[in-house]
């Protein structure tokens, strides 16, 4: 986590297809001045083309579309873009416990089977 990059590397992970902020708006059904305002918060950081045109990953949509949700249901956009960031990093946290917890079960000798797949929000 950095202070230009509140979700950590994680936006390396998914980098192309990379689209332009116009079309990321578009599959978004939402206008670049909404992108510019989540980059203003420190939400999401553009990534940059040769040519220095911004692009969004298929990750980066996915927080912007779910940050969208908590907008249009009348919440601010930077308490969005915070509460997006917490959900982030719980989703982060369960999974690393899960690794954990499954480790341990496995040096122990005990196993469980895998929990069921949550539903994404």
């Amino acid at each position: 986590m950095t202070a230009d990059n509140p979700l950590g590397g994680r936006l390396e992970d998914d980098d192309y297809p990379a689209y332009t902020m116009g079309r990321a708006a578009e599959m978004l059904g939402t206008t670049p001045g909404f992108l510019r305002a989540l980059g203003e918060a420190r939400l999401i950081t553009p990534l940059r083309s040769e040519g220095g045109h911004r692009r969004y990953s298929r990750y980066q949509l996915r927080i912007a579309a779910r940050a969208r949700e908590l907008v249009d249901q009348g919440t601010p956009v930077e308490a969005a873009c915070r509460i997006v960031i917490l959900e982030d990093q719980l989703e982060e946290a369960q999974r690393i416990n899960t690794e954990y917890r499954r480790a341990a079960e496995e040096s122990t000798g005990r196993t469980e089977p895998p929990p069921e797949p949550r539903a994404p929000r």
